[in-house]
C-alpha cells in the first residue's frame, strides 16, 4: 500500500470537537495529507451514523479496535500522527502506557517508532486540577510528543462552557504539516 502524499493518522477521543471531524479531514486533505481516521470506542459510537461516509472520504476504513492476529494492516504507514481532541482519560492512559484503546496503543507504540506525534487535549479546567493530568502532560512531552496545551495550544474552559466550534484544529494540522517537512 503506497501513497505519494504524507500519511496522517488522525485520531480522536469522545469530546465535542470530534463531531466536526469530517471538516478536519477535508482540511487535512487540502494540505495534501492521505488521512487515516482512528477513534476511541466512544468516539466511534458518537460518529456511528457517519462512519461509512468518513471511510469513503478518507478512502480507508475507520478504525476503533485492534485487528485480529494474522489480519493484514489496512492502512499505509504513518508519516505523522495527530491526536485531537485527546480527553482527560486518553492523555492519562497514554502517559501511563495503558493501551486498552486501539488509538492509544498506536500512539504509545508510535513514540518508540519515532513517528512524529502531535496531540491537543480537550479538557475543562476542573479536570486539569487533578494532579495526574499535569504529570501526564509532562510525561508525554518528555517522550517527544508535541503537546499543544496551554499558551499557543488548547486552553481549558470552565466546566459546561466548552466551545467546540472554536477548537483550534488549525494548530494541530499546522504542526502535522511542519512535522512532515523536517
Amino acid at each position: 500500500m503506497t501513497t505519494t502524499n504524507p500519511v496522517l493518522y488522525l485520531f480522536a477521543s469522545a469530546a465535542p470537537p470530534t463531531l466536526d471531524i469530517a471538516k478536519v479531514i477535508k482540511d487535512a486533505q487540502s494540505r495534501n495529507f492521505d488521512v487515516c481516521l482512528g477513534l476511541t470506542p466512544t468516539a466511534a459510537r458518537w460518529l456511528e451514523p457517519q462512519l461509512s461516509e468518513l471511510a469513503r472520504l478518507t478512502d480507508h476504513p475507520v478504525r476503533s479496535e485492534y485487528k485480529m492476529p494474522g489480519e493484514p494492516d489496512v492502512w499505509p504507514k504513518a508519516d505523522v500522527i495527530a491526536f485531537a481532541p485527546a480527553t482527560f482519560n486518553t492523555v492519562n492512559s497514554w502517559a501511563l502506557g495503558l493501551t486498552h484503546d486501539f488509538v492509544v496503543g498506536v500512539v504509545a507504540e508510535g513514540i518508540g517508532k519515532r513517528i512524529p506525534i502531535i496531540a491537543m487535549p480537550c479538557v475543562n479546567s476542573a479536570y486539569v486540577q487533578h494532579r495526574q493530568f499535569e504529570r501526564s502532560a509532562a510525561e508525554l512531552r518528555a517522550m517527544g510528543v508535541q503537546l499543544l496545551y496551554g499558551e499557543g495550544g488548547f486552553v481549558p474552559n470552565q466546566p459546561g462552557q466548552g466551545r467546540p466550534k472554536e477548537f483550534p484544529w488549525r494548530l494541530v494540522l499546522d504542526a502535522a504539516a511542519a512535522a512532515t517537512r523536517t
